[in-house]
């Protein structure tokens, strides 16, 4: 599936975008099941086990901003964990043994799709080693103005940031710590049906959506094999085999790479855009025209 420039991209960047994917009938498929979840929202006043909600979200004018461990809730997302050319990809980059770990579909719907702020998978959760990434399945057009997923070329190779406030987790980075240099950040653009690739340790964000179009990204995490959690296995060791999606189990290869442990845990829990109310300053919370150079660095 991929081609050694494009493997060579992302072992420098920690990010690739990989066209054509999905084909359009599948890409159609997933986006009419994603709209009936839409429409199930209708009627709900606050977040469920399903459902994350928009700040603006009414029981009148659903507004969904993500759907919780989206693989289990329909199988037209369950089946991409095995998809192919999904894990062909995966293999280029890895080798033939490959472990999924959890999905999320995260929507941005037209005009008020929330911002994700700066931060680093791997503060979430740490492995033995950092063969990990997030697998982007784009259900639409990805352009600038539809708020994509934005990466840090080159931080999956750095530290690992500071992601608390006064000593508890908040799964951010605050911006005024000035930790890389956000101009440099690079969008993730694409046509629907593309996938993306970040790697665990890379700094990425998204801004808010504040186009006339929905911007909808399937996110699968997945790991080595012989990648295994720090922080233990929710539903035991029988549950983490049982996650293998291509090749077989292995033991855990244990690498020297910095780490931070997300605790003590969120005050807001639920996702990730609820622990991110921790934050004291944000950075998509600033207009751009206000951001200063130092702010950038």
């Amino acid at each position: 599936m991929l081609t050694a420039a494009q493997i060579q991209e992302y072992n420098e960047v920690g990010a690739i975008v990989v066209p054509d994917v999905l084909t359009p009938a599948e890409v159609a498929r997933l986006s009419a099941v994603t709209d009936g979840f839409v429409e199930r929202a209708r009627g709900l006043t606050g977040h469920t086990d399903i459902y994350d909600l928009e700040d603006s979200h009414s029981p009148e004018h659903p507004r969904v901003r993500r759907i919780k461990k989206a693989s289990d809730q329909d199988p037209a997302y369950g089946a991409l964990i095995r998809h192919p050319k999904i894990l062909a990809v995966l293999r280029d980059l890895w080798g033939p043994d490959i472990r999924f770990d959890s999905a999320k579909l995260n929507m941005k719907c037209a005009g008020f799709g929330a911002p994700v702020e700066w931060h680093q998978d791997w503060a979430f959760y740490p492995h033995t080693n950092d063969d990990l990434a997030a697998v982007g399945v784009m259900f639409d057009d990805m352009a600038i103005e539809n708020g994509p997923l934005m990466i840090i070329p080159g931080s999956h190779r750095g530290p690992i940031y500071d992601h608390h406030v006064n000593g508890v987790f908040v799964g951010a980075m605050d911006p005024g710590n000035r930790d890389v240099d956000y101009s440099k950040a690079i969008p993730l653009l694409g046509k629907a049906g593309s996938i993306t690739v970040h790697h665990g340790r890379a700094v990425h964000g998204s801004a808010p959506n504040v186009s006339d179009r929905d911007r909808r990204l399937l996110l699968f995490q997945f790991r080595t094999a012989d990648a295994w959690p720090l922080l233990g296995f929710a539903g035991g060791i029988e549950k983490f085999n049982s996650l293998m999606a291509a090749g077989e189990t292995r033991e855990p290869r244990l690498e020297h790479l910095p780490v931070r442990l997300p605790l003590p845990p969120a005050v807001k829990q639920g996702s990730l855009y609820e622990n991110q109310k921790g934050m004291k300053s944000r950075f998509f919370a600033i207009p751009e025209a206000a951001r200063t150079p130092e702010m950038a660095k």
